[in-house]
Order: structure tokens, then C-alpha cells, then sequence
């Protein structure tokens, strides 16, 4: 009998968490506004709460939409995942670890600083101060040094050859802040530290990488604070005003010198709800809807003015197996429950079929993909075999962490369900998403839901966060996954420049991954929202789920 059929308490189909963003397909409207110049307000409807403003203390999609309309990155990955130039108007890799960037002139913070190469210098070697604990510091350990030639010029030098460093410094976290922005943040840091350092001896001392160094972290408690109130970058908004838990108001700045807008206010207004979220577009109190539910799809394309945008996305949706735990250790174990689950199932009965099974840990537009994964497939009678086989003949108890998102709660009953059937009774624990994202961290779940969405669109992204060893934790591995085998594949992925090699790496790789089943792939995502066009149109969506608003005309 079909599970869903046994499912009968009326389990709501809504959609994974995503922000995501719309590209208005109706030609005739995109024409007439072509022409038009006229000003307008944007607000966008967001399921989830922003966690930070400032770009090295979290990585979560929620803040990554808001700080990307903040902040520029030297290198811009479009809406089609096309690199073209940001802050640097021009770059190239001069040799295997030298690359020249040349930097966009005229260029203002919102502080009105002016923009130039030590700013660059500044942002970089923050993210990589052991004291600030970056979460994103892996997207950027490879850098050895910023040599700045000019105002307007300057060389990054890696460690070692790496590929994809372009990819990387096109990420949201690689924002650029003003130095005088970063010199405060450390300021007050220092201030209310008590260890009585000057900015300068500070830097000076970590520049030469002294022994007392690393003793200070512990009593930088407030490193961020400035800039997670203050942010200063130099993208097409500033931040107004923002309200915990209700919204953050961004307006235009008019010093911005790469385009024309014709927004005035930016308002993501938190609305945890889906049914409210649909709601609000269809009376036009939001313009665009994030985190729609497949099953409001066709609610949203029979509605008058509103459209529905979908886009195939670079995202994976796993379960994880805590690794720190001794049960999911038992490779028996973990290969019953990749086994009793049917992906299939989960895609068509809980997404209606918006997505795609998961044979590994990357989407297929990402650079490395393999198609020739072999991994378990849903075989009920097997996975039966195997816990026979394991520590736990006879079953045993376990919990499943999962946050807001209703089809992810849903997806979590479906487990639930079919791991009864081979006697694993499955509780399931349910937090908010900062709370979950923080709990994560600390290492104390069994199981739990979450997806990863390969912003880079290059492997490195896609697995070295998630499966390193030395990302344990907030960084990305919150399975606490370790195999030195994957650890030196993928260490020697990044450093590989030869691409039909560094391929062959990563195919290898994958296959461990998989096989050892410490996560079970689920579902990649399909992207999508609502759109009420009678005030806008120009709404774009990237297959990372993020919004851009860059052409968005008013009627």
C-alpha cells in the first residue's frame, strides 16, 4: 500500500525552504517598461528571518539575499551563472598561484568612503583572522596574501594552485566592506575586551602571527557587532531599518555607480506562514512571494496578475547521520536506512514532482557532477536484511531534527514512517530555523533535514564544506563526517588545475561519499515563487534560489 495513502491525517504539501526570485516572462509588460523610469517600492515576502548582516558570521540563505544587495563582491555570478565583472572591472590568473584584478573607479561605500584596493585587503584578511571564527573562512583559506599595487589594482596570491578561486570570490560572503567599517568593528571589540591593544598592535600582531595571538579570541566576544548594525558596502542599497523577527527595510543609494535603479525602498517582510505569504501577493501586499508551496502553485498561475517562476537549482536536500554518534558509525545500520527510503516517493508525493531523486551530494548543473553514481536505491526487504545484520538487530530509538519548513516537516513524517517498518521508531523534534542552525553546530542530534545549495556551481563548494574534516561544525560538515581518504581527495581537488583530472578527483570522491552513507541524498530542488506583476516587472531567479532586483521596471 502506497504510504501516502496511510498518511491520512491531511499533511500539508508545502515547499522547501527557499529565497528565491522571479523573472518576469510576460513580454508585453517587460516591454512597456522598458521606457519607463518611474520609482516604486519592492517588498518581498521571506519565510525564513535574516541571522546576520555582516557576511563572514553566517551562510544561511535568508541573510544571503538581504547582504547581497548591500555589499558587491569583486567578481558577479549573474542570474544565469555566467561570472562577469563586479568591483573588478577586469581580472586574470597570471600564473598558478598570482591573480590580477583591476578595480571599478568612482566607487563609494554608503558611508561615503571611497572604494579602493585596501578595502579588499581589509575584508580578506578578516574573514581569515582565527579570532573572528568565520564560518565561510574555508570559501577563502587559500589566500596567501593581498598585494595591493594601486588604489585601483591589486594581486591575490594563493598558497597553492586553486581552480575555482574566481567562483569563490563571487560568493555573498565575499562582500566587500569598507576598512573603516572593519577598523571599528575591531575597535569596539577591543574596547570592551579589557586586553588593552591598540587597532594597531592588533593587526601588527597578527600579521606576524605571534604566539599571544590566538590566546585574545577568547575575549573577542564582540567582533561583528558593529557591522551587523552598520553594514558598509557599496551595492545598489543601504540598510534603513531593521525590525527582529518583522522585516529589514533596505533604500537605494544614489552613489551606486554601476547601473541605473528605479527601486526606492527594499522591504523583505518575514512571513513565516505560506498561506499568508500567498495571501499577501494576491492583494498585493507583497510583490514577490518566497518559499511558495507546490501546492499553491496553481492557486498562484490562475491568479489574477501573478505568475509563477521556477528555475532547476544547484540545491540538495539530505538526511544526516550524526557521525559522532556510535550507532551511525554501523555501516549497517546506515545502509537500512538509505534503503527504506524511497526518494522517488518523496519527490512526487510531498514536492508534486518539482525535482528531481538524488544519486549523490551534487545537482547536475554543478562543475563535477558525476552520472555514474552507484548508490542504494528503496528496497524495503533489504534494508530489513541489513539492520538484521547491524548492532541493533531488533530495532531501536532515535530522533529527527527539522526546522519550520512544512515539506521538510513533511518529508520528516514520511521517514518516519517508512524506518518504522524495519522497527526504528522515529521522534521527531521540530525548532526554529536560527535555533536549529545553532543546535546543529553544538553536535548533539542523531538525525536531521537540510539542504545545501552549491552557490559556486563548482564541486569544491558542494563538498569540501560538507565533507572535509576540518569543516565540522558551523562551517558546513554537520554530520561530523571523517575519512582521510575523502580529506586528501578533496584537498587535492582544489589544488588540481588540469579539469579532466580534477573531475576524475571528484567522481572518486563522490563515490565514497555516497558510499559511505553518513548522509542519504534526497531530492535536488526545483526553484520557484510567486510574482504579482501589477506594480513590477523584471524579477530575476538564479538556480541558487536568491532574488535579483537589478531590472526590476515599475508600471
Amino acid at each position: 500500500m502506497n504510504i501516502w495513502k496511510k498518511l491520512s491525517l491531511g499533511i500539508l504539501f508545502l515547499s522547501v525552504l527557499v529565497l528565491v526570485a522571479c523573472s518576469g516572462d510576460n513580454n508585453e509588460s517587460n516591454e512597456s517598461a522598458e521606457d519607463s523610469e518611474k520609482q516604486g517600492d519592492i517588498v518581498i515576502g521571506v519565510d525564513k528571518e535574516v541571522v546576520s548582516l555582516d557576511p563572514h558570521n553566517s551562510n544561511d540563505s535568508a541573510s544571503a539575499q538581504v547582504r547581497m544587495n548591500i555589499y558587491e563582491t569583486l567578481i558577479y555570478q549573474n542570474p544565469d551563472g555566467e561570472l562577469v565583472p563586479g568591483l573588478a572591472t577586469e581580472w586574470e590568473q597570471v600564473d598558478e598561484n598570482t591573480w590580477n584584478f583591476k578595480l571599478r573607479e568612482g566607487v563609494t561605500f554608503h558611508s561615503g568612503q571611497e572604494f579602493t584596493a585596501e578595502d579588499v585587503k581589509a575584508t580578506y584578511a578578516r574573514v581569515l583572522d582565527p579570532n573572528v571564527a568565520a564560518s565561510v573562512q574555508f570559501l577563502f583559506e587559500m589566500i596567501d596574501d593581498v598585494e595591493v599595487v594601486n588604489d585601483h589594482e591589486l594581486n591575490i596570491k594563493t598558497k597553492e594552485p586553486f581552480a575555482p578561486l574566481d567562483r569563490h570570490l563571487a560568493h555573498s560572503t565575499a562582500g566587500i566592506m569598507s576598512k573603516s567599517l572593519i577598523d571599528k568593528d575591531y575597535e569596539n571589540a577591543l574596547e570592551a575586551s579589557g586586553l588593552g591593544l591598540s587597532l594597531d598592535t592588533y593587526y601588527a600582531e597578527r600579521e606576524e602571527g605571534s604566539e599571544t595571538f590566538a590566546e585574545y579570541a577568547s575575549k573577542l566576544n564582540n567582533i561583528g557587532q558593529i557591522i551587523n548594525q552598520e553594514p558598509d558596502g557599496t551595492n545598489h542599497l543601504k540598510l534603513q531599518s531593521r525590525s527582529a523577527g518583522d522585516n529589514v527595510v533596505l533604500e537605494k543609494f544614489e552613489e551606486f555607480n554601476n547601473g541605473e535603479r528605479f527601486f526606492n525602498t527594499v522591504t523583505f517582510k518575514v512571513i513565516p506562514e505560506n498561506g499568508s505569504r500567498v495571501g499577501e501577493l494576491e492583494t498585493g501586499g507583497i510583490d514577490v512571494a518566497t518559499g511558495i508551496d507546490t501546492a499553491s502553485v496553481p492557486r498562484i498561475e490562475g491568479g489574477a496578475d501573478m505568475e509563477i517562476i521556477e528555475k532547476d537549482s544547484v540545491r540538495t536536500t539530505y538526511l544526516g547521520l550524526n557521525y559522532k554518534k556510535e550507532l551511525f558509525q554501523d555501516e549497517n545500520i546506515k545502509k537500512a536506512i538509505a534503503y527504506a527510503i524511497d526518494r522517488e516517493d518523496i519527490v512526487n508525493g510531498i514536492f508534486d514532482g518539482m525535482g528531481i531523486p538524488s544519486k549523490g551530494p551534487l545537482a547536475p548543473p554543478v562543475w563535477g557532477y558525476s552520472e555514474e553514481l552507484v548508490g542504494a536505491e528503496y528496497d524495503i526487504e533489504k534494508a530489513k536484511e541489513y539492520l538484521s545484520q547491524s548492532s541493533q538487530p531488533d530495532g531501536f530509538k532515535t530522533t529527527l531534527w527539522v526546522n519550520e519548513d512544512e515539506q521538510i516537516i513533511n518529508t520528516a513524517v514520511y521517514i518516519q514512517e517508512q524506518l518504522k517498518q524495519i522497527n526504528i521508531d522515529v521522534s521527531i523534534e521540530q525548532m526554529e530555523w536560527g535555533a536549529y542552525l545553532d543546535n546543529l553546530v553544538q553536535g548533539n542530534h542523531d538525525m536531521f533535514i537540510l539542504g545545501w545549495t552549491t552557490v559556486t556551481q563548482d564541486a569544491d563548494y558542494g563538498l569540501y564544506a560538507l565533507f572535509h574534516s576540518k569543516n565540522h561544525g558551523s562551517a558546513g560538515n554537520r554530520i561530523f563526517y571523517t575519512n582521510p581518504k575523502v580529506d586528501e581527495l578533496l584537498d587535492a581537488g582544489r589544488s588540481e588545475t588540469d579539469e579532466a583530472k580534477r573531475a576524475d578527483i571528484y567522481k572518486e570522491a563522490e563515490q565514497l561519499i555516497v558510499d559511505d552513507g553518513q548522509s542519504v541524498f534526497l531530492m535536488h530542488n526545483t526553484f520557484f515563487i510567486g510574482v504579482n506583476t501589477r506594480k513590477a516587472t523584471g524579477f530575476k531567479l538564479d538556480s541558487a534560489g536568491a532574488v535579483h532586483i537589478q531590472d526590476v521596471k515599475f508600471k
